[in-house]
């Protein structure tokens, strides 16, 4: 019974002292638009969520310099409260440890990788690359790794260069995928470039990315470049867009492979006050093997912020898949949308929104 009563003892006490060196927060996002949307068949207004989302951030204090840490991210519709993923925590839920002298590790479901978020998603500057009006509505890229692993180094250069790489060994039916990119950032630049490459059941896909943004005072400007190589796409989806993982879909015959494709993506935002103009306009030019498989689209967006955690929003989009004629690829098919963009139509929303950070 003393060493029962002793062991308790120092597991209370060893507990008592993790604990107080601890801390973990609550943080989420509600964010919600009523939209006009039209895809020249059909139009609807309804209520949209835009990646509203909760979750949980630990960190723990380990002594000389090394911390642990864990993020745990869900989804859920704004509108009516659901979660639709079928997965609690499919946003992130991820554990690691970190120093400033050694870096970064990070194991699990990584929602957003850094090549993903240092390059196309920094600049998505608007309503954070949620929504209809999401800049990576072209971007064909991996977003998003299951049982993944990442490592951020350290930074060099006076905190301003530092570098991040990310491995998914590939589980049942996900793609292998490696990937890095390097960041430099200092005052109001940032620069940011990488690579990735997946592979899938004889399918590859890779491509590099190239993204610069700089603050004028109060006007932001970003541009970004990436450039994609795909082959046998025919075994993906169950449209052939690009980029997707779904199961084969047997009825669905596309070219032998996509070849490579280019895409570019520049964002402006100007602030007066508490009030932001965004403009964002995005480009995707022909891939090799498939005519007439480009795209444009483009953002006109007003933020009003009523505080650092509310804004109310209005935005006008529009995606034009107009020269797609007879293509197998419609960019936006992602979109937040009722009515889906079509081969050979343009794709349009007016929306208004609030979002709030909690």
């Amino acid at each position: 019974m003393k060493k029962l009563a002793l062991a308790a003892a120092l597991t209370a006490a060893f507990a008592g002292s993790a604990y107080a060196q601890s801390s973990v927060q609550i943080y989420g996002r509600i964010n919600t638009t009523i939209e006009y949307q039209d895809n020249d068949t059909d139009t609807v207004t309804g209520m949209k969520n835009n990646a509203s989302r909760f979750g949980f951030m630990g960190k723990e204090d380990l002594g000389s310099g090394l911390n642990a840490f864990f993020q745990l991210e869900a989804g859920f519709d704004s509108s009516d409260g659901s979660n639709s993923s079928g997965n609690l925590f499919a946003r992130e839920a991820n554990v690691g440890l970190e120093s400033a002298s050694l870096g970064k590790v990070k194991l699990g479901r990584i929602g957003i990788t850094s090549l993903y978020g240092y390059t196309i998603d920094w600049i998505g500057v608007f309503n954070h690359d949620t929504g209809t009006t999401a800049e990576d509505n072209i971007w064909v890229l991996p977003i998003s790794l299951s049982n993944a692993v990442e490592y951020t180094t350290p930074k060099f250069l006076g905190g301003a260069l530092f570098a991040a790489f990310t491995a998914a060994a590939g589980e049942n039916t996900n793609a292998a995928t490696y990937e890095g990119v390097l960041v430099y950032q200092k005052g109001d630049l940032h620069l940011a470039g990488g690579y990735t490459r997946s592979n899938e059941r004889g399918v590859d896909q890779s491509g590099w990315v190239a993204t610069g943004a700089y603050a004028f005072g109060p006007l932001l400007l970003g541009l970004s470049y990436d450039y994609v190589d795909q082959k046998n796409p025919g075994v993906f989806g169950t449209t052939g867009n690009p980029g997707t993982t779904a199961a084969p879909n047997p009825s669905y015959v596309a070219p032998a492979d996509f070849g490579t494709r280019n895409s570019v993506t520049g964002t402006a935002m100007y602030t007066l006050g508490a009030s932001e103009f965004h403009l964002s306009v995005g480009w995707a030019d022909n891939w090799d093997n498939v005519s007439s498989s480009d795209a444009t689209q483009f953002t006109l967006g007003y933020n009003y912020n009523l505080s650092k955690r509310t804004k109310l929003y209005g935005f006008y989009y529009q995606i034009d898949n107009g020269r797609n004629s007879g293509s197998a690829i419609t960019y936006g098919s992602g979109l937040n949308n009722t009515v889906a963009p079509q081969p050979n139509d343009t794709f349009s929303s007016i929306g208004l929104g609030i979002r709030h950070n909690f």
